[in-house]
């Protein structure tokens, strides 16, 4: 395995996109985005292994030494937020490959076939930046979202998954590889292991996330000509959502609650003319699902009450609602020694960001690991981890890795990988309306 050769391309790829200030705009089925494509299928291929691309985009590069055995999935995704950074995800697939090509050079040169085959992945549309909802790929590939829904999703501008894909060469037909296992490396997105100066996080489970679709119906008009006393603003009534969104935080414990709303359109957008709607949408997020169910209370009496008090409509959906999910206690120990090891540092730790390895632990027991991040800052220009973490992260993923091929979190004969069910996009979800004589 060579440090060098992982860091040449890690730091090539960054260069794909890239942004004034060290950061990538590499939004999902973007020109940029087939254009690591590409270079991740020229790898794939220049290192001899199969390139596969699935139904929704999300591409495979196999290594099968055991003809008819699954495989152990190992990857990220190479897409961006809008003027992201250049270490989310991309992290991650870069180093599954060069793990996965170390583990290669192994096998052929002990002549000995591992339990299971290998594949390295990139999964479609992981950020959701330009397609709702995030992690789209491996949701899908998990059974939990419909493939054919999520190819009809459209981006602001009208633009299909279905379309983006097709548009620039990827919308694939091939299948899936059969799946024992999977294991994820990433970048923590907060400052816990750089505060505490601990090598590797081991991901015991995820947050509670539930998003609210919030639709806030006013009256246009002109902004010059008609008095204040007669107007519907709905950009009005959207800034006070925006803050109670933000405030809602106060009402627990610190840190107990995490909440923002990162997406807001309006119409019809000119700047003599009040806004008839306002679309935005508002995250929350918890350890405990409970505080998330009372914040989204709150949420709804106080957009009521702000409704009939601006005399305009809001209509409040529920969606992309996403339980906590907990990671096989065998992978944290498995993990934990291979750390141990390798000399480094290692504590549980919980995610309160999305991953697809979030998704993949529900059909194959799954690994996710952390390296450090300066400052904890992420989905900005500014995200940065040092190449020594990324390096010692990369000595991690391919430990894990090789245990996993030889068997170390199988099931017993006869007994299934056990996880709780997933609420997807608006399953299960009822509309809430509030609002005045608009």
């Amino acid at each position: 395995m060579s440090a060098d050769a992982f860091l040449k391309d890690f730091h090539h790829v960054a260069t794909i996109g890239s942004t004034p200030n060290n950061g990538v705009d590499r939004q999902a089925a973007t020109a940029d985005d087939a254009r690591t494509r590409t270079w991740f299928a020229e790898w794939v291929r220049r290192a001899g292994w199969e390139a596969r691309v699935d139904g929704i985009g999300n591409m495979f590069g196999l290594l099968e030494w055991t003809p008819g055995a699954p495989f152990v999935v190992i990857g990220s995704h190479l897409d961006s937020q809008p003027l992201g950074g250049r270490f989310d995800g991309a992290y991650g697939v870069i180093a599954a490959l060069h793990a996965a090509r170390a583990i290669d050079l192994e096998v052929a040169e002990s002549g000995v076939a591992p339990r299971f085959n290998l594949a390295v992945v990139n999964w479609f549309n992981e950020e959701g930046g330009r397609f709702a909802p995030s992690i789209m790929g491996s949701s899908v590939f998990a059974g939990l979202l419909d493939r054919e829904k999520m190819l009809a999703v459209t981006d602001l501008q009208g633009v299909t998954v279905r379309e983006a894909l097709d548009g620039i060469g990827y919308l694939g037909t091939a299948a899936g590889p059969d799946v024992a296992g999977y294991a994820e490396i990433h970048i923590e997105q907060g400052r816990i292991l750089e505060r505490e100066g601990i090598n590797i996080g081991l991901v015991d489970s995820s947050w509670y996330t539930q998003k609210l679709d919030i639709e806030v119906l006013g009256e246009q008009s002109h902004t010059g000509a008609t008095a204040m006393a007669d107007r519907h603003d709905a950009l009005v009534a959207a800034s006070k959502i925006i803050l109670m969104v933000h405030d809602v935080t106060k009402d627990f414990a610190e840190e107990a609650l995490v909440s923002s709303v990162g997406q807001l359109t309006l119409e019809p957008n000119s700047p003599i003319v009040v806004a008839r709607r306002v679309h935005l949408v508002a995250d929350l997020r918890s350890g405990d699902p409970e505080i998330v169910g009372a914040a989204r209370a709150a949420l709804l009496e106080q957009i009521d009450a702000l409704a009939r008090e601006h005399d305009i409509k809001v209509n409040v959906k529920d969606f992309d609602i996403r339980p906590i999910r907990r990671f096989p206690e065998a992978g944290l120990e498995l993990s934990a020694k291979v750390a141990g090891r390798l000399g480094l540092s290692s504590r549980r730790i919980q995610t309160m960001a999305g991953h697809d390895s979030v998704a993949m632990n529900t059909v194959a027991p799954s690994v996710m690991l952390f390296i450090p991040s300066v400052d904890g800052v992420s989905h900005c220009e500014r995200e940065f981890t040092t190449d020594a973490d990324m390096v010692t992260g990369l000595a991690m993923l391919t430990g894990v890795a090789r245990e996993l091929l030889a068997g170390a979190l199988e099931a017993p004969a006869g007994q299934e990988h056990a996880t709780a069910g997933l609420a997807t996009a608006g399953a299960g979800t009822a509309g809430v309306t509030a609002g005045g004589a608009a």
